[in-house]
């Protein structure tokens, strides 16, 4: 027999915000909050400098060749977070990867170089996901 359990929200009992998982072989735990990606987007800069999907991204800026600021809806608790990049050129013949700048607590600058050569190129597709803390 299958169990489902259907809830609107998780609190946890001795934190309100946190909740503690066991891992598979039952020896370590994790914190369930510090684990989720706290914000993520797939942008274009190419055919109209478009979000194609997101959270906690409200909107990205095009602020040159290669280059999209992507702004944060809810901030971050300060600018200590990680980030992963990637990206996609249908055009060009070269692959292309992100590399942060300019970090602050509700925007991330994102320069997205050229594999082959270091020069800022426009991507297809801009993926960034982010981990921290939320304020």
């Amino acid at each position: 027999m299958t169990s489902q359990l259907k809830v609107d929200k998780l609190q946890g009992r001795t934190a309100a915000g946190s909740i503690v998982v066991t891992s598979e072989g039952t020896s370590v735990e994790t914190n369930l909050q510090q684990g989720l990606c706290k914000a993520w987007c797939q942008a274009s800069q190419d055919g109209g400098n478009i979000i194609r999907d997101s959270l906690n991204v409200g909107s990205i800026t095009d602020t040159g060749t290669g280059i999209i600021d992507y702004n944060i809806t809810n901030t971050f608790s300060n600018d200590d977070y990680t980030t992963t990049f990637g990206a996609r050129r249908d055009s060009g013949g070269s692959d292309a990867f992100g590399r942060a700048s300019d970090i602050s607590a509700n925007e991330i600058r994102v320069h997205y170089v050229n594999g082959t050569d270091g020069t800022l190129v426009d991507v297809d597709i801009g993926n960034i996901q982010i981990h921290g803390d939320l304020a």
